[in-house]
Formats: C-alpha cells, sequence, structure tokens
C-alpha cells in the first residue's frame, strides 16, 4: 500500500479557487464515502481548512488513486480537471508523507509555527476515522505525523511567540490604525479564529462586539472579553458601530455586502473602517473594496504580514526539517515491513533458526546417535517446519492481495516480532 496526497495550498491556489473546494464538517461523510466507493481508495481522509483543501489516501496503485481523487474533487465541486491541474499538487510514496509531517508541524502553513493547522488534522482523522474510511495505513501516517508536530514544537524555537492568522490579522489593524485603544470591532463569528481575534485585540484595548447566527455562542465569547453580543439577524442594525470589522463564518454566501457597509459608512459620516475576511469562502462582499473609506483585506493579503513573522523563525526551519526527515524515515521503514516478500521471508527464517536451534541441543544431548540418525533428525526439523508453515504462507500470500491485507501482514509481522528496525 501506498500514501497519497492530492490537494490544493495558499502557495497553489488563490483564494477564489480555494473557495470553491472548501468543504463543511456536514459534508465529510458523504464525501469520504464517495471517495471510498472508488475502488482503488482503500483509505482516505480530507482536511478542508482556509488555506489548504488535501485528500490524504492509501491504495496498491498510487497512479491510479491519485487519478480516482482528482476526477472526484473536480467533479464533486461542478469543476473541469483542466481549471485545477494548475493548481493542485499530487504527490505519492516518500514527497507524500514528508509533506503530511510538514504541514502536521506548521512548516507548510502560511504563519510558519502556528498551531491551528495541528488540531485541524487530528480533526480530519478523527472524522475519517469515524466515517470508517481510514485504516491501518493511514491510522500509523497520522499518529507518526502528530509525533512529528510534538518534537518539532518541543526540541525548536519555530513555535515561540505564538502567530497565527488571527494575530496577522491585528497585526494589520495597528498598521492601519496605529494604536487600537479605544478602537471597537464587530467578530462576525464565534469559532476559534474569531476568539483568538478577541484575545489580540482586547490586550490592545479594544472593545469586542460579537455577532453569530447562534446568540448563545456570540454571549458566551463576548462575555469572556467583556464586549457585546447579538444575533447575526441584527448585524445590519450593527455595522456602523465598529471601527474593524473582522469575520471568520462558516456561510456559503456573502454575510455582508456593499450596500450594508455604504450604510454603515454613511451613519459613521464616512469614519474609515478597516475589514478583514479571514473565512473561505469570503464572507464580504469583495466589492467592498471600492466604496471611498473602507479598507477591506481578505486572507491573501495577510500574507505580507506572515513575511515578517517567517523572518524570526526561519533560522529554526533547518532543525524542524531534520526531525521531519527523521520522522518520514521511520514511517517509511514501517511501510516497507508490510511488504509480503520480506515478512514471509522473515517469517521462514525465524522458524529456520528456531529449528536449528532445538536439532543442535537434541543432537547434544544424544552423543551416541549414528551419523544416519543424526540426518534423520535434521530432514525431520526441515520437514516439520515445511509443512508447518506452507499453509500459513500460501493463505497470506493470497489475503495480502485482497483490501485489508496489510492488516493480515502487520499482524502476522507483530506476532511474530518480525521487525526489521
Amino acid at each position: 500500500m501506498k500514501i497519497v496526497i492530492v490537494g490544493l495550498s495558499h502557495k497553489t491556489a488563490p483564494v477564489a479557487i480555494r473557495e470553491r473546494l472548501a468543504f463543511t464538517a456536514e459534508e465529510l461523510p458523504r464525501c469520504l464515502d464517495e471517495l471510498r466507493s472508488a475502488p482503488v481508495v482503500q483509505e482516505a481522509a480530507l482536511l478542508s481548512t482556509c488555506n489548504r483543501v488535501e485528500i490524504y489516501g492509501a491504495g496498491q496503485t498510487p497512479e491510479q488513486v491519485t487519478e480516482a481523487i482528482g476526477l472526484w474533487l473536480a467533479r464533486s465541486r461542478g469543476l473541469e480537471t483542466t481549471q485545477l491541474d494548475a493548481h493542485l499538487y499530487q504527490l505519492t510514496g516518500r514527497d507524500a508523507v514528508r509533506h503530511g509531517f510538514r504541514v502536521a508541524a506548521s512548516l507548510d502553513s502560511l504563519v510558519v509555527g502556528e498551531a491551528q493547522i495541528l488540531g485541524q488534522m487530528k480533526q480530519a482523522y478523527q472524522q475519517a476515522g469515524e466515517a470508517h474510511a481510514s485504516g491501518l495505513i493511514l491510522d500509523k501516517f497520522f499518529q507518526h505525523a502528530f509525533h512529528a508536530a510534538k518534537q518539532v514544537r518541543n526540541d525548536t524555537g519555530i513555535a515561540r511567540n505564538p502567530v497565527s492568522i488571527a494575530s496577522a490579522a491585528v497585526s494589520l489593524a495597528h498598521r492601519i490604525f496605529g494604536d487600537l485603544h479605544g478602537c471597537r470591532c464587530l467578530l462576525i463569528g464565534a469559532g476559534e479564529m474569531c476568539e483568538l481575534a478577541a484575545r489580540h485585540l482586547v490586550t490592545a484595548g479594544v472593545h469586542i462586539l460579537v455577532a453569530n447566527r447562534t446568540l448563545s455562542r456570540a454571549v458566551a465569547l463576548a462575555e469572556t472579553f467583556g464586549g457585546e453580543a447579538f444575533s447575526l439577524n441584527e448585524l445590519e442594525t450593527h455595522l456602523d458601530k465598529a471601527d474593524i470589522i473582522l469575520s471568520s463564518t462558516g456561510a456559503t454566501g456573502h454575510v455582508v455586502t456593499a450596500p450594508m457597509i455604504k450604510a454603515a459608512l454613511k451613519k459613521r459620516r464616512q469614519k474609515p473602517q478597516f475589514l478583514i475576511d479571514i473565512a473561505v469562502p469570503r464572507d464580504l462582499d469583495p466589492t467592498i473594496a471600492a466604496l471611498d473609506n473602507a479598507y477591506l483585506y481578505d486572507i491573501d493579503d495577510l500574507t505580507r504580514i506572515v513575511e515578517n513573522n517567517l523572518k524570526d523563525r526561519n533560522h529554526e526551519v533547518h532543525a524542524a526539517e531534520a526531525i521531519i526527515e527523521k520522522q518520514t524515515d521511520l514511517f517509511m521503514r514501517w511501510l516497507e515491513t508490510l511488504d509480503i516478500s520480506p515478512v514471509l521471508t522473515a517469517l521462514r527464517t525465524r522458524f529456520e533458526t528456531i529449528r536449528d536451534q532445538e536439532v543442535a541441543r537434541a543432537l547434544g544431548s544424544w552423543p551416541d546417535l549414528l551419523p544416519e540418525e543424526q540426518k534423520r533428525v535434521e530432514q525431520l526439523g526441515r520437514l516439520l517446519v515445511n509443512k508447518l508453515l506452507h499453509a500459513p504462507l500460501s493463505r497470506l500470500k493470497h489475503l495480502a492481495t485482497e483490501p485489508n491485507g496489510d492488516h493480515y501482514v502487520d499482524a502476522l509481522r507483530q506476532l511474530f516480532q518480525l521487525d526489521r528496525a
């Protein structure tokens, strides 16, 4: 079995493409079922964040697996494969493993060292397990990925002074307004990204307003930071109160339109508003940017902030990459142990070693045996080993070609302690 990854990220696709391919949590069970319906895709997991969509797969024929995943990805979003060709990466084998470990360790993130991606990968793995889409290969892959990420975080300085998309957004607000003390920020959404942003904003002296579809969640977040809360239905009547608007919801359409901001600016007597859209798909209508005194930034605009943050962390990347390479080696060695031929050879060698030891011990206790009798004992030992191994080895060769064949190989390897490491 081979690991494959098919996906796109902020490095290969603009936000306009990424938002077309974004998946909600509610869609994942159905999507994983559809992915697994392709006979060549034996295991699958789907990671969807504002900066990347990646499908992790496992199968016997990596070329066919990547092709099946790519076709499904385009079809699931009503796109032609040619529309995605320039943006997709298709990785197999060691390249796929290394990439997955780098993603988990936040070495491939927009902000190197941010912590959110690891939690998002753990959620993707959990969802794959709940959908019965992951198996032996992806289970082990994600376990190694999480271990690699933990080691990078503990053993390098790459995560010192943590930086996230949310904190980068707040840094951008500082650039626009300078001192943020006394400003009012409206958070649209009450999820993790908005909470992270609120923590940074409150530290800078900003008063928090929270609008959310579920009012109880808005109230809970607002109370945490001494702010105000209201439902999303009341959003339009409160827009004019905000100097800063930061939006991160799971909505599939625009939550705030240009006419809504135009009306808010009129109430504010054209006092400027700074708007940050960190949602994918975008919450804020891009045409807002054309309005006077409305300064709109989306998630791709945060790249400029990120570049400055990277300067402080780049010197730690080399040490982190070394950890990733070591973990990749360990996983690839484990994967090799699932190849049927080496396992069969190792099992036979184990039996023959035990046979030779026991025959030698027996002959040592029978010093009076004639040479012909000693040969018969040795022949009996060989005959017993061959007969004992014939049926299980033949059966294992057959089982190894079935979809869950790796499980049988791994079980045999562990039962008889055939690890080669």
